[in-house]
C-alpha cells in the first residue's frame, strides 16, 4: 500500500520526496535552472541531463561498439541494435519493435 497521495491526483506514493517531485507536475514549480541558459526543470536529475547538452559529456559507453552517449535510457535503446531484442509487441499481428514509439505509430 503507498499511503500518500496529493490533493490533486489520486496518485499515490510511499515516501513524502516521491510527491513532492510529483506535485510539481501539477503546480508547474521547476526549482532547478539551468545556470548556461537558464531553462528550468522540476527534477535535478533532468537538469543534470540537459546540462550536458552544454558540456558535451556522454558518460554511457556501449560495451559492444564503443559508441557514447549523454543518457542511459539511448545507451539502453542503443543496444538493441546490436543484440535485436524488441521488446514492444503488437498485440494484432505479433510484430516485434526495439522502441515503444515505434510501436505506437505503427
Amino acid at each position: 500500500e503507498k499511503p500518500l497521495s496529493g490533493p490533486d491526483c489520486r496518485k499515490s506514493f510511499n515516501h513524502s520526496s516521491a510527491l513532492m517531485v510529483h506535485q510539481r507536475s501539477h503546480s508547474g514549480e521547476k526549482p532547478f535552472s539551468c545556470p548556461t541558459c537558464r531553462k528550468s526543470f522540476s527534477r535535478k536529475e533532468v537538469l543534470t541531463r540537459h546540462q550536458r547538452i552544454h558540456t558535451g559529456e556522454k558518460p554511457f559507453t556501449c560495451p559492444t561498439c564503443w559508441k557514447r552517449f549523454d543518457c542511459r535510457s539511448t545507451l539502453i535503446v542503443h543496444q538493441r541494435s546490436h543484440t535485436g531484442e524488441r521488446p514492444f509487441t503488437c498485440p494484432t499481428c505479433r510484430k516485434g519493435f526495439s522502441q515503444k514509439g515505434h510501436l505506437t505509430q505503427h
